[in-house]
């Protein structure tokens, strides 16, 4: 079916007893990288095939997260390697601003100093130190996992070359006048003393509280509520709608604003909804985005009444308190002047946190540098309307228009020392100049360089193209962008996503940078709920890797990965995966222990029995299946079409059925050999990206050839037996029907019954060995009884259980489940014909007492014909 050249060895080793995962994992792993299996050559005549891998931070440790996406990456990188391309899969982390800057702080705190202590220069060096020694562990984490990355080009995005691509780009969108500085209302965390994007605010709900203030005097009063009374102080308007008829009359006066000595202005602004609250808002342009655009509108003044560490510094009695302290402290005075209208706690609402230190945001006027995403953005979203780029699933491509249609310019700069700085000069007489890569920034007296440092998204937005060498324009470069796919979370569709697409239009000529997102879910544990340290439910992917085995861990999260939908998993199935990886393993010992064999061609199909045929047609119906499922990213599906196949095809009826073949020996006996050798062969290269550990061990004992990584994908020769299919179907269908009686009789599984087989002349008669070796039936003797007659699938079989069981005892059992089942039954009858009940029970009552009824049905009809399938007392 496939051919292979590689060289194979003098000698086959054996396998062991028992498969042990952590004796093989790691060696395995090192021999790979050391031979080079997974280094790309820019220079290959192979077609070339590239996915982009989502740096994971340098603070990063693995978790289920990781481990299900790099899964789902590495088995289709090792699957196009193994179908002739020229696979690059390239390494590297993010350097991770913000979470970075925290440790190192938290190590200094410990010290007790601060950043400041040490300055800038020292600081970032402190960093770089702290990088080299606890950063990057996760990579060596993505080694346990079995990732086939090109560790050649591992690559970090702060190193130079990297550093190079983010100031030219920088350079080039601000010459084409999509980058500016401007105050805006950006996230601000008081802890962090820095903007933050959307991506690394957390929404909670809080237990907050709800006032209700009374603006103006007399006639000019009216009501607004707020959570955050503390804004109230940089207040500079009241907006109500235009049309609202209760407001008419204030509309362009001013009013008196409490607690201060100043009055303030009522707009009319279509924002206000009417309909919500009393009407009326209160404007602080300052402190909210909404309140800003209202601010811009209608001109009104942006007063900032709090520092950076979110304390007061309005003068008057509130300067000096935190912002929280300066709440409850306000809203005492407003109620000692009579301004209290209501007040609501606890009012539970949805409050933003900083992502890394948990603090409580705050939206905050500041100046920040922003890049304008309208084209940009625009481009992003015609590149998949047009069809340069598919998202997979198709119905979430709408999540990503929602965003790109309707993204706001994004603010790029943070208040940091960890990360890229911005590359501009401010001069001494306002001057301001952007520098490139190649350009000497301005010197002189009163020239400084901008403080801030660049989003780390801004970085990893250029990650599929200033990895492979751009702005140079290297070999790498050529060879392979745009990448194939983009493998990540549907939950960053909005951040890391479309800020690739943006940025790898704009700097490769419009080619975008991947052909194909394939989005996943987010793993949870087994009831669904999301994992959590705070739930008691977060999981450690290298504990179950100790425990069953990285391939365990794999296909657990490959069998559970449907496109774009979450993942629930718990032990259970990672122990179930575990067993597979164990059949496996089992199944491929006792075939080598009996002849399997891959040397010379496949006997010709008159030579096959019914059996090598039926397994050769499935084996290739399968590669087909697999095939169409890889090119749909269809993980759980070829999974679990993969795992039938191996454990209930090969495993439990190809090799059973094969049993009596081998044992007779002959020449059929080879025949069944080679084509289990094939079989497995075959079996074993479509798992391998899935479960590579395992299957590479087995395979290269097999074969005796070098590597699956660098074996031949599996094709489908086109060979189909529907005769043989059915043949052998015929054969499954009796022995299925007489496993079920036997264990409805309490037989044990190995247990030996006399019984006569009547296959008349149905395909079933070449199989009488096959079936009684699988059924465990001994030829009849002189004293034969047939107590038990089974009719099935066109043949007979007739059991002679005497002897095998205590009729009586067996007799006693099923009447008292059939006594169950009959009461069971009368019981739900009753509640069924009971009119006044029907009319009372919900619906979902009434259906669980009819399926009662259904159950308690076919268990009477069952019990009953193990009753006289039984023999006489």
């Amino acid at each position: 079916m496939t051919e292979n050249t590689q060289q194979q060895p003098a000698s086959t080793p054996e396998l062991p007893t028992q498969y042990a995962p952590a004796q093989v994992e790691g060696k395995l792993y090192e021999r790979w990288v050391e031979r080079g299996y997974f280094t790309a050559d820019a220079k290959s005549e192979k077609p070339p095939y590239t996915i982009v891998i989502p740096p994971p931070n340098v603070t990063g440790a693995l978790h289920l997260g990781h481990a299900f996406q790099v899964t789902l990456m590495d088995a289709l990188t090792r699957r196009k390697r193994m179908q002739g391309y020229e696979a690059l899969w390239l390494p590297g982390m993010d350097h991770a601003g913000i979470a970075t800057q925290n440790k190192v702080e938290q190590q200094l705190a410990e010290e007790g100093k601060s950043r400041h202590d040490l300055g800038r220069e020292a600081f970032t060096d402190r960093v770089w130190q702290w990088k080299e020694e606890y950063g990057g562990r996760i990579l060596g984490q993505l080694r346990r996992l079995g990732a086939g990355l090109d560790w050649s080009r591992e690559r970090f995005t702060m190193d130079e070359g990297l550093s190079r691509a983010v100031q030219t780009i920088f350079k080039n969108l601000y010459d084409d006048e999509l980058i500016y500085r401007a105050e805006r209302i950006i996230n601000w965390c008081p802890r962090c003393l820095t903007a933050i994007s959307d991506i690394e605010v957390d929404y909670q709900d809080d237990n907050g509280e709800l006032v209700s203030l009374k603006y103006g005097e007399g006639d000019d009063t009216l009501v607004v509520a707020t959570t955050r009374v503390e804004t109230m102080l940089g207040d500079t308007a009241v907006a109500v709608h235009p049309d609202d008829p209760r407001y008419a009359h204030l509309i362009g006066k001013r009013i008196k604003l409490p607690l201060t000595d100043r009055t303030i202005p009522v707009v009319a602004d279509t924002h206000v909804d009417p309909e919500f609250g009393t009407g009326a808002v209160k404007v602080t342009p300052a402190h909210d985005p909404n309140d800003f655009a209202i601010g811009q509108r209608h001109g009104l003044e942006s007063l900032t009444i709090m520092n950076e560490r979110a304390v007061i510094t309005v003068p008057g009695p509130f300067e000096g308190l935190d912002r929280f302290e300066a709440r409850s402290a306000i809203v005492a005075a407003l109620r000692q002047q009579g301004r209290i209208v209501a007040e609501k706690r606890p009012y539970v609402h949805s409050v933003g946190h900083c992502s890394r230190c948990k603090t409580t945001i705050e939206p905050r006027l500041s100046l920040q540098w922003w890049v304008k995403v309208g084209p940009l953005a625009q481009s992003a979203g015609d590149a998949v309307r047009d069809g340069r780029v598919a998202i997979h699933p198709a119905d979430l491509s709408k999540r990503y228009f929602d965003w790109v249609d309707n993204m706001h310019d994004w603010c790029i700069s943070r208040q940091l020392w960890w990360g890229h700085r911005i590359p501009v000069w401010y001069g001494p007489n306002g001057e301001t100049v952007c520098v490139g890569p190649d350009e000497q920034p301005p010197s002189g007296e009163g020239w400084t360089q901008d403080e801030d440092v660049l989003d780390t998204w801004f970085s990893s937005g250029l990650w599929p193209f200033s990895t492979l060498g751009w702005p140079e324009q290297t070999e790498d470069l050529k060879k392979f962008y745009s990448t194939d796919v983009l493998v990540t979370g549907h939950d960053i569709i909005f951040f890391w996503v479309a800020r690739m697409m943006m940025f790898g239009l704009y700097a490769m000529d419009g080619e975008a940078p991947f052909k194909t997102v394939a989005l996943t879910g987010l793993v949870r544990d087994e009831n669904g709920k999301k994992m959590s340290k705070s739930f008691g439910n977060a999981v450690d992917p290298l504990d179950w890797m100790d425990t069953y085995g990285s391939d365990a861990v794999r296909f657990t999260l490959a069998r559970g990965a449907n496109p774009g939908a979450d993942v629930p998993i718990g032990e259970d199935w990672v122990q179930a995966s575990r067993n597979f990886a164990n059949k496996i393993w089992n199944a491929t010992r006792f075939a080598l222990m009996n002849g399997a064999t891959v040397e010379g061609e496949l006997p010709p199909v008159e030579q096959l029995s019914a059996a090598d045929r039926w397994i050769l047609s499935r084996l290739n119906t399968t590669v087909a299946e697999v095939d169409a499922f890889y090119g749909d990213y269809q993980f759980a599906k070829l999974s679990d079409a993969l795992y039938h196949f191996a454990w209930d095809e090969v495993f439990d009826w190809y090799v059973e059925l094969s049993k009596t073949t081998y044992f007779a020996g002959g020449e059929q006996a080879k025949v069944s050999a080679r084509v289990l050798g094939e079989v497995l062969d075959v079996t074993l290269r479509l798992l391998h990206p899935i479960v590579p550990f395992v299957t590479e061990t087995l395979w290269t004992t097999l074969t005796g050839k070098e590597s699956l990584v660098i074996a031949d994908w599996p094709s489908d020769s086109g060979f189909r037996d529907a005769a043989a299919e059915r043949e052998i179907e015929l054969v499954q269908r009796v022995v299925t029907e007489v496993r079920r009686f036997r264990n409805d009789q309490g037989l044990q599984p190995g247990q030996r019954v006399p019984a006569r087989l009547d296959l008349g002349t149905t395909a079933l008669a070449p199989h009488e060995a096959a079936i009684r070796q699988l059924l465990r039936l001994q030829p009849e003797g002189d004293d034969f009884n047939a107590t038990a007659t089974l009719p099935v699938a066109g043949a007979t079989v007739a059991l002679d259980l005497s002897g095998t069981i205590d009729v009586a005892a067996e007799r006693k059992r099923l009447a008292k489940d059939l006594a169950a089942a009959e009461k069971e039954k009368q019981q739900a009858e009753g509640k069924l014909g009971n009119e006044a009940f029907l009319a009372k029970a919900p619906d979902n009552v009434v259906e669980k007492i009819r399926v009662r009824l259904t159950k308690a049905e076919e268990e009477i009809t069952r019990i009953t014909t193990q009753l006289a399938n039984l023999p006489a007392a």
